[in-house]
């Protein structure tokens, strides 16, 4: 893409997710995420109505006297966007790709976030891991976090969530509050979800497209794999294969939604096309 097109949209998109953040997103945004974590501050004496539970039992003995850890709230959070760039991300049949969905509600989440005094980072995934923007305050790592998103192109065009979550737990040690946002179009990653819900505060957005879930009756289609590059013929018309796509859907969907109740995951669902505001205001004032 030219380098003056590129910047118009990073443009446009600033204007209308900045817009958005400052005028919806950000009370909500506040409650639903800041204050979640506690961080150890100092010791002190103990004094008479103490928990007995926050006694520092090293310390107590080291001075034969009673002293109890002392922690505050964390005012400030990092928040991780975990973004699959994966071959699948470029399909949109109602009037959007999950691309371009994909790198708005991350603006957004972007905006809310430095609003509130937050850093931002950003692990790209694909079959592997594509790029990682290290965590950071500012308007301008905010448009290079969107000019990424726009124009980055990926050696891979794969899906291996495992191996974005996997990389998540290794390289941020602090605990973080992460949105994974993907289509999900992936196997096998139970594990690393559950150890990465384990160590972060952990929100799975799920992005999808209408025509993922049902097919139209509209004679025979040419599909192909955007990740594998495979293709087939099937005839749309015949209700028999209809059913069984959706039913593959529903089938996928449940598994994700099952999982991430086991691991306490909160998620959302957003469908290109269609207002994500919604679905996103819903999600905060579900976790505040």
């Amino acid at each position: 893409m030219e380098t003056a097109e590129l910047l118009k949209r990073v443009r446009r998109i600033e204007i209308k997710t900045r817009g958005l953040s400052q005028h919806i997103f950000a009370g909500e945004y506040h409650s639903a995420f800041k204050g979640r974590g506690m961080a150890f501050s100092e010791v002190r004496e103990y004094q008479y109505g103490d928990d007995i539970r926050s006694i520092d039992w090293n310390v107590t003995a080291r001075f034969n006297h009673p002293y109890v850890k002392i922690f505050e709230e964390e005012r400030e959070l990092t928040v991780m966007l975990l973004i699959d760039v994966s071959g699948s991300r470029d399909f949109g049949t109602n009037k959007t790709s999950k691309k371009n969905l994909i790198t708005e509600v991350a603006a957004v989440l972007a905006f809310s976030a430095i609003q509130n005094n937050d850093k931002i980072g950003v692990i790209m995934f694909s079959s592997k891991i594509e790029k990682f923007i290290p965590p950071k305050k500012g308007r301008q790592h905010i448009l290079r976090i969107i000019r990424e998103l726009i124009d980055f192109v990926p050696g891979e065009r794969g899906t291996n969530l495992a191996e974005g979550l996997r990389y998540f737990t290794n390289v941020i040690k602090k605990r973080s509050t992460a949105f994974l946002i993907s289509d999900y179009m992936d196997k096998n990653y139970e594990d690393a979800l559950k150890i990465a819900s384990k160590k972060h505060d952990l929100i799975a957005l799920k992005i999808t497209d209408i025509r993922e879930s049902e097919l139209p009756p509209v004679g025979l289609i040419h599909m192909k794999d955007a990740e594998t590059g495979k293709s087939i013929w099937i005839d749309s018309s015949n209700k028999k294969v209809r059913k069984v796509y959706k039913e593959e859907w529903i089938s996928r969907m449940n598994y994700i939604r099952e999982i991430c109740i086991r691991y306490g995951i909160d998620t959302a669902e957003l469908t290109t096309g269609n207002d994500y505001i919604k679905p996103l205001m819903t999600l905060f004032k579900k976790r505040a």
